[in-house]
């Protein structure tokens, strides 16, 4: 797996980090063990003069056992609401067929919402 570089993490994502390390009672030292980095990098995500990689945020998550989402975003910033989380689940348990026509009316609901925001503008 080549070495992906990840520029746009929000500024939150080194407290989470460290939120979510004191939770699980690691201490900087037990989470670089943990996804067999060196402790220096930790501190330098914790302090936020470097960004992981992929690969190393995607390690960062099962070492904390939390989402990617829930690592580098803050809640509500990616993801359904859970009333539609609940709906997209019970969605993806319908044959293909279904799927792709519910898929067909949210894009159609989403571009129409688009287009009256862009005439609400330009108007405005």
């Amino acid at each position: 797996m080549g070495v992906i570089t990840m520029w746009l993490i929000p500024m939150s994502f080194p407290i989470r980090l460290i939120q979510l390390r004191k939770e699980r009672s690691y201490t900087q030292q037990a989470l670089a063990d943990a996804i067999n980095l060196h402790v220096n990098q930790v501190k330098r995500y914790e302090a936020s003069t470097a960004q992981p990689t992929l690969d190393t945020l995607i390690r960062l998550a099962k070492a904390l056992h939390v989402s990617l989402d829930e690592l580098v975003f803050e809640a509500g910033e990616r993801g359904p609401d859970d009333d539609l989380r609940l709906q997209f689940e019970a969605v993806s348990q319908m044959p293909i067929e279904d799927k792709k026509i519910i898929k067909a009316l949210l894009e159609g609901m989403i571009v129409k919402y688009q287009t009256q925001q862009m005439v609400g503008n330009l108007s405005g």
